[in-house]
């Protein structure tokens, strides 16, 4: 078998219009609107996608143990880590840790972590 990459991941929330709008509002990731409906919004992050459920609804396809809140993701962005934590403040995001050096997929890149509204923790990167 030869994997290539993520192409969704998924994250349980309390509350969709809220999620979609964090989601959308603060990081600019647009609604893919074909495939959303009204128990799952999905959105662009890069080449990969986000889906956002709702933590009641049920289905042999879902996590045995959907748990809101339990979701540790990291994100990265083309832009100066300045003008990051600049934007993430005009929307009132608290920066919980960072900006501090980690170590990612393709090296050494600089990180700032945040949390969404369900307390999901949220890493931004960017790489040199």
């Amino acid at each position: 078998m030869k994997i290539k990459r993520l192409d969704h991941i998924v994250l349980t929330v309390s509350d969709l219009a809220q999620a979609e709008r964090f989601y959308h509002e603060v990081f600019d990731m647009p609604v893919i609107k074909d495939q959303t409906t009204e128990d799952v919004i999905t959105l662009r992050c890069g080449h990969q996608l986000i889906r956002l459920r709702k933590a009641d609804k049920n289905s042999d396809l879902h996590a045995n143990n959907q748990t809101i809140g339990a979701a540790d993701i990291c994100i990265v962005s083309g832009d100066k880590m300045s003008d990051i934590e600049n934007h993430l403040k005009s929307y009132f995001v608290n920066i919980v840790a960072g900006p501090m050096t980690k170590m990612g997929s393709e090296g050494e890149m600089t990180s700032i972590y945040l949390r969404d509204y369900d307390q999901n923790l949220i890493e931004i990167s960017t790489y040199k």
